[in-house]
């Protein structure tokens, strides 16, 4: 059985506020569906997931981007930044 969230439900999943929530529906970044006759939104659970998904794979990939491993370097870093061997 799907289960569909609120858009309140979706904001505290998210830790973002009511605006930012709409917001996202709006740009279609989460899909939602309006229910109802006074057009209330729902989010389905695993498009939530989904959405999620995809922002941890865009992150890993401008991580990546910004720091690409240079072949051959063994040097590990302290905490204090500065090279170990």
């Amino acid at each position: 059985m799907r289960r569909f969230l609120t858009l309140p439900d979706v904001a505290e999943a998210l830790n973002i506020s009511m605006s930012q929530t709409r917001a996202l529906i709006k740009t279609g970044d989460l899909e939602g569906i309006q229910i109802g006759g006074r057009g209330q939104w729902r989010v389905e659970e695993a498009k939530l997931d989904e959405y999620i998904e995809r922002q941890y794979a865009a992150q890993r990939a401008a991580r990546s981007a910004e720091a690409p491993e240079t072949p051959g370097a063994s040097a590990i870093e302290d905490r204090s930044g500065s090279a170990q061997s």
